[in-house]
């Protein structure tokens, strides 16, 4: 978790990653009622990682990156 806090860019972690674990956290504290915590975190983490692939992907559809531009320079 250290190294991925670190890698990314801030503006990055509040854009992107923040929005996603608080909204996964939510799901997870009010639906999430497994009886074991090891169950819940799980849950609460491909939670985050099916929003944060969501936001990705709808990133990648509002603003595409041009590939081929940044390639050649």
């Amino acid at each position: 978790m250290y190294t991925f806090v670190r890698l990314l860019p801030t503006r990055r972690l509040f854009m992107e990653q923040f929005p996603a674990m608080v909204s996964a956290w939510l799901i997870a504290e009010l639906f999430y009622k497994f009886g074991s915590f090891s169950l819940e975190c799980a849950a609460f983490l491909l939670t985050w990682f099916v929003l944060d692939a969501l936001i990705q992907g709808l990133r990648g559809l509002i603003a595409p990156t041009d590939q081929g531009a940044e390639a050649e320079s």
